[in-house]
């Protein structure tokens, strides 16, 4: 399971604590437990959290406010989530402004901690980011693109921000950068309104397909204290949450048809009502929706409404995949390196060698930016040297333009290959190659990428791309 985070968790109870921790143990996170304000704060510091979930309510000499407020003034850079069982909202709010990011009421719903969780970690992993790109003289809405359909699409992109439009659709496959696209619209929107690098203007991503269907309509629109079992105080949505900044609905297309109605009703009266109650609150916000999926298919079968259809897309954004944009792999990929490099304290890492940087452009990347930055991380941890090879990189990369045809070349004892005089057509040979893979193994996929030495995905990718079929 993907390694999500380290969480520590301080509770003087320890079965809520113990529970919470095999929970989150479940979802891929690290988590760490103490019962005891005993060298707490040097605790956490040295563990190098993500995030600290931190009761309230500690013994009689200590709270978790006094613990809130040792870290703030230590700078531990972690985030705080504030645990309590208290039901007013007087203690939270001294923790929001201690610094704290959310708190959480007991007893808990463990779909609930997992979002709040997730938003987090999400939120604080951008502003990383973002923090890294004004370090390094970028500004914070840049965009690393040199490709000229790339270029185009953000000069559209900031026409559009620039004149405050409200409702905005990004589409793309998965991975292709719809959430950096989305954060670069809410940050040209807001630029007028920055007073200092502290000032705070809400951008709240909210996964459409990660909430649970009992929970999806409560985490949008809030709820009144009693509107279910659960809701023991009132609380607000991501609307209201997001009010004066932007709200990204990522993956709408998976919408389920009255939460879209709902979507649809707000879009057009920029009001929402909590569940439970009885008043329409008004919403000042940027609504930018994204998706992978071809919504006017969606429309035709009966997917996704239409009239929520024309409401997005009259101001629509087209993320082109990695592949189609070749001119931007390499400078994203020195950015990734830069960047990784820094986080993992591993300065020294300073470059890739130019057979690596070739596979990096060879390779039609199926999981588009998202799989560039997650190779590119592996990389520098795994990786101590000053220079980045073609050796370092996944099998999938390497194999991906070194595979032959002895019609084509000739191969040395050192496994390398020698390009013959005249020359030859890479596609064709590529081709050639998986045809032969596909026939020795009676056209089994897993078995030809295998033999091939690509993943399962490139080999699919590679058979649209030249036609084969069976």
């Amino acid at each position: 399971m993907t390694h999500k985070g380290r969480i520590f968790l301080v509770d003087d109870d320890e079965l809520i604590i113990t529970m919470l921790s095999r929970a989150l143990r479940k979802e891929g996170y690290e988590t760490r437990i103490q019962t005891t304000v005993d060298n707490i704060v040097e605790n956490i510091a040295s563990w190098h959290c993500d995030l600290v979930m931190l009761d309230i309510h500690l013994n009689e000499n200590t709270s978790g406010l006094d613990l809130l407020e040792a870290i703030r003034k230590e700078k531990i850079e972690t985030e705080v989530v504030m645990l309590t069982a208290d039901d007013t909202a007087e203690s939270a709010i001294r923790a929001m402004k201690l610094g704290a990011a959310d708190y959480l009421t007991k007893p808990f719903n463990m779909e609930e901690v997992k979002i709040v969780i997730g938003h987090i970690l999400e939120s604080a992993r951008l502003k990383e980011e973002v923090d890294y790109l004004r370090k390094t003289g970028h500004a914070a809405h840049d965009v690393i693109c040199e490709s000229p359909s790339m270029r185009a699409l953000m000069q559209q992109a900031k026409v559009i921000a620039e004149a405050q439009v409200q409702t905005i659709l990004i589409t793309g496959e998965s991975g292709s950068g719809k959430e950096v696209m989305a954060q670069y619209l809410h940050n040209v929107r807001i630029a007028p309104q920055e007073t200092g690098e502290d000032s705070y203007i809400p951008f709240i991503s909210v996964n459409c397909t990660a909430l649970p269907e009992n929970l999806i309509e409560s985490e949008l629109f809030g709820h009144t204290k009693g509107a279910f079992t659960d809701a023991k105080a009132d609380k607000k949505g991501f609307f209201e949450l997001a009010t004066g900044g932007t709200l990204l609905l990522d993956e709408i297309g998976d919408m389920r048809h009255e939460l879209q109605a709902k979507l649809l009703r707000v879009l057009e009266d920029r009001k929402i009502r909590r569940l439970g109650g009885t008043v329409d609150l008004p919403v000042d916000l940027t609504l930018i929706a994204s998706t992978n999926k071809d919504l006017k298919a969606a429309v035709a079968e009966g997917k996704f409404r239409e009239d929520l259809f024309f409401r997005l897309s009259a101001f629509a954004l087209h993320l082109p995949p990695l592949r189609e944009r070749k001119e931007d792999i390499l400078p994203l990929a020195n950015y990734f390196l830069h960047f990784f490099s820094q986080r993992y304290q591993k300065k020294n890492i300073k470059e890739f060698s130019p057979d690596a940087e070739r596979l990096l452009a060879l390779y039609p990347w199926p999981g588009n930016i998202r799989e560039l930055r997650n190779v590119i991380e592996r990389c520098v941890v795994l990786e101590s040297s000053s220079t980045i090879n073609a050796s370092h990189l996944p099998l999938e990369i390497a194999g991906s333009s070194s595979a032959t045809t002895p019609q084509f070349v000739e191969r040395r004892k050192t496994n390398r290959f020698i390009l013959p005089e005249e020359g030859f057509s890479l596609d064709d040979m590529e081709r050639d190659l998986i045809v032969q893979a596909l026939e020795r193994t009676n056209f089994n996929q897993t078995k030809a990428s295998k033999m091939l030495g690509v993943s399962y995905d490139t080999l699919r990718y590679q058979m649209k791309k030249y036609g084969i079929k069976k």
